[in-house]
């Protein structure tokens, strides 16, 4: 792919299909476990890791982003430094 100067590639929101460009876009590791649980002992266990993309309102709607909350809990430890 070339050079796409000023321009963000986009991304698709996990959630509500909303395209937006990837820099807007709140990435999430979703980490998921796969276990066989067989009763003789030859338990496999895999873990996957993959980045899914919400748009700002979904994240907020899901808990995954809140903005305001994190500059809340900076703005308290910088008080508490000094």
């Amino acid at each position: 792919m070339g050079k796409r100067r000023g321009r963000e590639r986009l991304e698709s929101c996990c959630s509500c299909g909303r395209t937006i460009p990837r820099d807007k876009a709140i990435s999430y590791t979703m980490r998921s476990r796969f276990s066989t649980d067989l009763p003789t002992g030859d338990n496999v266990t895999a873990f996957s890791e993959n980045d899914v993309y919400y748009c700002i309102s979904c994240a907020k709607h899901k808990g995954i982003f809140e903005k305001k909350r994190e500059q809340a809990q900076r703005r308290r430890e910088r008080a508490e430094g000094f």
